[in-house]
């Protein structure tokens, strides 16, 4: 049997790292600490047989885009090396430092996604885990919440949301990117819940 990845120092740091970046932020619409995002990523990204640098970078896939930009990002270079900063890089769909200078919605993730269409396994492995993660979070508030409400906390309509997974589940699932199925199903499950919520809220 193979081993698992062993994490080191150098993960506690990054964890302890981002409680301090995210210490205030919550994820959109709730009083939930953001940190339970993180770990939750980081996590989908161990069971998938990510390494090291990729549970780092899970801890951190959000702190450029939401706490400094560019600026930030040299920060994690210069603390847990390029490779991880790379990930993170690759993962942010704006590295502005302010959140007023931020491009529309929709063109912000069409640039996205067509970044990641060109992007290394690497920053895949890390930006499908926090699609995962995230996807199973609408779907709970789908389930729970009247109506569109579970959408009220994006940019995008509910349509233009679907969308935007949709196109996740079809770079996870290209055969040429090689992700392991215990990130591919999962997007997958949450992506036909998530559609079948619409329509059934539209219908």
């Amino acid at each position: 049997m193979t081993p698992g990845v062993v994490l080191t120092e150098r993960f506690t740091e990054a964890l302890r790292y981002a409680v301090v970046v995210h210490a205030t932020q919550v994820r959109k619409g709730t009083d939930v600490p953001y940190i339970g995002h993180l770990l939750g990523v980081a996590s989908l990204v161990v069971d998938a047989g990510g390494n090291e640098d990729h549970a780092v970078a899970a801890l951190l896939h959000d702190a450029a885009e939401d706490h400094g930009g560019e600026r930030r990002l040299a920060d994690i270079a210069a603390r847990f090396g390029p490779v991880v900063a790379r990930i993170v890089e690759d993962c942010s769909d704006s590295l502005t430092e302010d959140p007023d200078e931020k491009s529309e919605w929709l063109a912000r993730k069409q640039q996205h996604l067509d970044h990641l269409g060109t992007a290394g396994r690497d920053a895949l492995l890390v930006a499908i885990a926090d699609k995962v993660h995230n996807a199973r979070a609408i779907v709970t508030d789908l389930q729970t919440l009247a109506g569109d409400r579970a959408f009220r906390r994006f940019k995008g309509t509910p349509e233009q949301v679907l969308w935007y997974y949709e196109e996740n589940l079809r770079i996870a699932l290209d055969p040429r990117n090689d992700l392991p199925p215990a990130l591919t199903a999962p997007l997958l499950t949450a992506v036909e819940q998530m559609r079948t919520h619409i329509a059934a809220v539209e219908g």
